[in-house]
């Protein structure tokens, strides 16, 4: 892997994707925030993103690529697939439940 740079994830298309089902919301800033690095707030750029390698580490197991190759952007559907999984099993075990 060893990309410097921090692959894009937030497009367009995924942030529609996920503002239009208001059920997914919880879910996605839950997310957000079990994938920060701890201390996140204490180290530029100074927001809840993952870092560059578990970014590149996920985009390559879901789509291929990486070894130089370019990375694909995650699609929208791939992304809400994920968060509704998230919540059913968080649902299922007992955690995040209100």
């Amino acid at each position: 892997m060893g990309t410097t740079t921090r692959p894009r994830v937030l497009t367009t298309p995924v942030v529609r994707a996920v503002l239009v089902r208001p059920g997914l919301w919880f879910t996605a800033v839950r997310q957000i925030g079990r994938l920060a690095p701890s201390r996140w707030w204490a180290k530029p750029p100074f927001l809840p993103i993952p870092s560059a390698e578990y970014l590149e580490f996920r985009l390559v197991t879901q789509y291929g690529g990486g070894h130089g190759e370019p990375l694909r952007r995650p699609e929208a559907d791939d992304v809400v697939a994920y968060l509704q999984w998230c919540r059913d099993f968080d649902r299922g075990t007992g955690r995040g439940r209100r």
